[in-house]
């Protein structure tokens, strides 16, 4: 009788477990390449994404709002110098830092749900994935867990060494026209109309605050009256929640349909004026003008799963804008708020 280990199970397995090391090698020996790989972890961190989403799951527990906080922190990361982890750093040698920007001041949250993630795998792995991958992957999550899509995170960005106050200035604001929120996503590398309309989709989930409202309500573009767009029966609701001279950092639903669940009712909402900030309903504005975003708008709100694939794969050419892969101008940080 043959011996155990020369049977065709045995012989399988090691074929197997040979042809796995060499694919680890090869990654390994790739790991500078200029294209990002849904396999970037297998070999090096196999739980990276198991362990981030154990981290977010816990984190929800207490805080409805940090789904939609984590893809806020990728969007407005990639929006700057690119997918480098910039915006996770700390204020170091006098730096200002893109935290401190108006557009993140205050607002941008959920920074130690990524240093959690950041601890998990560096007990798991140590120095091995970086927090630009983290805010990738827990976006995904985020998204997925809140009834969204899911899709195939590309993975092997480096962290960046600085952070840009500057750029995060510009920002695409609450109180952008249209001509301006294309304009910067033009800047951004990605489609100023189908990449516009779908990544605004996040918007679908989320809270804001009432000072990016009050102006709609009271006083638009300086006109001392309210924004002629916006539904007169949501404008009664959200005066309510916003009185004039009222608590500005009071919360509000995004979306007032369904609050915590990503569907299409953010565009359901626009079609009949009733998108929060001035930026969500710009979008719906002048449907027969030129360059208008308005029939992507209609398709959205006409078909969920339209608008799942456009998010998924915006949501990929984000992902992409300026990466660092090369090891002479990037790091894994072993703590995402400073560089190593």
């Amino acid at each position: 009788m043959a011996s155990s280990s020369s049977s065709p199970v045995a012989l399988g397995a090691a074929t197997l477990a040979a042809l796995l090391a060499a694919v680890c090698v090869l990654h390994a020996g790739g790991a500078a390449a200029a294209d990002l790989r849904v396999d970037y972890y297998d070999c090096t961190c196999p739980d990276a994404y198991k362990i981030v989403q154990g981290v977010l799951v816990q984190a929800h527990k207490s805080d409805p709002r940090i789904f939609a906080s984590l893809i806020r922190l990728h969007f407005h990361d990639c929006f700057v110098q690119g997918c480098d982890g910039s915006l996770l750093l700390n204020t170091f040698n006098g730096m200002e830092t893109e935290q401190d920007a108006i557009p993140n001041k205050g607002s941008a949250r959920g920074y130690n749900v990524v240093d959690a993630a950041k601890a998990a795998l560096e007990a798991a792995c140590p120095g091995v994935v970086s927090c630009a991958d983290i805010l990738a992957i827990a976006s995904e999550i985020s998204v997925q867990l809140s009834g969204g899509p899911g899709w195939s995170v590309l993975l092997g960005r480096l962290d960046g060494f600085t952070s840009n106050f500057f750029e995060a200035g510009k920002l695409p604001s609450p109180f952008d026209g249209l001509k301006n929120l294309k304009e910067k996503f033009r800047n951004a590398t990605l489609d100023d109309t189908t990449d516009l309309v779908a990544l605004s989709g996040a918007h679908t989930f989320g809270r804001v605050q009432c000072q990016f409202v009050t102006d709609r309500l009271y006083n638009f573009s300086g006109t001392n009256r309210p924004d002629p767009t916006l539904s007169p029966g949501y404008r009664t609701f959200l005066s309510q929640r916003c009185p004039r001279n009222g608590d500005g950092s009071s919360l509000n639903d995004l979306d007032p349909t369904t609050p915590d669940k990503f569907d299409k009712n953010y565009f359901t909402s626009l079609e009949v004026n009733r998108g929060f900030l001035q930026s969500d309903q710009e979008l719906k504005s002048d449907p027969l003008a030129v360059g208008t975003t308005a029939p992507i708008v209609d398709r959205f709100a006409g078909s969920q799963d339209a608008f799942f694939k456009a998010f998924a794969n915006s949501m990929i050419k984000m992902g992409n804008i300026r990466v660092i892969t090369d090891p002479s101008k990037g790091e894994v940080r072993k703590r995402c708020a400073f560089v190593n």
